[in-house]
């Protein structure tokens, strides 16, 4: 295990930055996950932790030594690409065993290594195969147990799941998280799909252009986003926002005339008055009595996916676009009007010209 610690990360590619400055602190054992959009840096930053690729500017130190002008070969750490980078011709112990030959390592201590990845990672009965004997999934496995038998102090993970089909990225989540909670290596892993981010994370680094949006737990980020950009692209269906003006002493929000929403407990006296933008995710909004509602949803498409049902359409009022999540199957017909009320302690309250969230 390791810790390792950015400090004032930058990266530049002639006279265009990057990266602006990233700070992160990852402790023993953990499991963080960088998640950002494509081209916000997540694997810019990854390659350069692994040393391939050279630093503008900071400092990344694993453990207590800086590691900026090391080679990848000196930083102990272990690395699993998006493609399994397999050699086609070695067998799947071969491909395993290869990294330790290079190291003269005994013959003996490579059998032990090799046999025990294979043991953890279920592929005991695959050694004797070739690559293209496999799955995708197993040439994932062979791909994991390679750098397992390294016993690295980091374990670095690149969108490794990206090329699966939908079930066997579900299955081979599983098996990563598994895997850490048997081996305790401290892990980062990039990614792009918040749904890998949410189950595999221990914090969450979520970057936006090459800065650090937010770090932490996968509920604080879900729960209490710092910006509109965090909260956007945290959750799916993505969190509703509209424009709205605070009122009553802060104690409730204006949507329009006759579409307004309580804060709980004293609200936001300070912001009476104010401009917001409010954000809502789809599961925060509850079907009820007509006379109760708070805001009247017209139907334009709805999709039945089984475990729930997912209304989109816009305020009747206000015209502002809106999806709802409803539990189990639900028959609506375009152009329904459905009263609903809000959670008035799941809102989140942004500023509009910042983006930042207001407490």
């Amino acid at each position: 295990m390791a810790t390792a610690r950015l400090e004032g990360i930058t990266k530049s590619f002639g006279d265009v930055e990057i990266l602006h400055g990233i700070d992160c602190e990852i402790q023993n054992g953990e499991f963080i996950v960088i998640l950002g959009p494509s081209g916000c840096g997540k694997s810019t930053l990854l390659r350069l932790i692994a040393g391939l690729e050279k630093i503008t500017s900071g400092t990344i130190q694993i453990d207590d030594r800086i590691v900026n002008d090391l080679e990848p070969a000196e930083r102990d750490i272990a690395m699993v690409f998006q493609t399994y980078a397999l050699y086609p011709h070695m067998t799947i112990f071969n491909n395993m065993a290869y990294g330790l030959k290079i190291r003269k390592m005994s013959r003996a201590e490579i059998e032990k290594r090799v046999q025990k990845a294979a043991e953890i990672l279920e592929l005991t009965p695959l050694l004797k195969r070739k690559p293209k004997q496999l799955s995708g999934g197993q040439r994932q496995r062979v791909a994991m147990g390679r750098c397992i038998v390294r016993e690295p102090k980091l374990f670095l993970f690149d969108e490794p799941l990206s090329n699966l089909d939908a079930k066997l990225r579900v299955q081979m989540r599983l098996e990563i998280r598994k895997l850490h909670h048997q081996l305790n290596i401290t892990s980062i892993y990039v990614t792009h799909d918040q749904v890998e981010a949410m189950t595999l994370g221990d914090r969450l680094l979520v970057m936006d252009k090459g800065l650090t949006a937010q770090i932490g737990t996968p509920l604080d980020v879900y729960e209490r986003p710092a910006n509109i950009f965090v909260a956007g692209f945290i959750g799916s269906p993505s969190m509703n926002f509209m424009e709205a003006q605070l009122e009553n002493d802060g104690r409730s929000i204006r949507i329009s005339k006759n579409e307004a929403l309580e804060l709980p407990e004293k609200g936001l006296p300070e912001f009476n008055g104010k401009k917001v933008k409010v954000g809502l995710r789809p599961e925060h909004f509850i079907i009820c009595d007509p006379k109760e509602a708070q805001i009247n949803l017209v139907t334009d498409v709805v999709e039945k996916l089984g475990a729930d049902t997912l209304v989109h359409g816009f305020s009747q009022e206000s015209k502002i676009a809106m999806t709802a999540r409803l539990d189990g199957i639900q028959h609506f017909n375009r152009d329904t009007v459905l009263p609903f009320r809000i959670q008035s302690n799941k809102l989140h309250i942004f500023d509009p010209d910042s983006g930042k969230r207001i407490n």
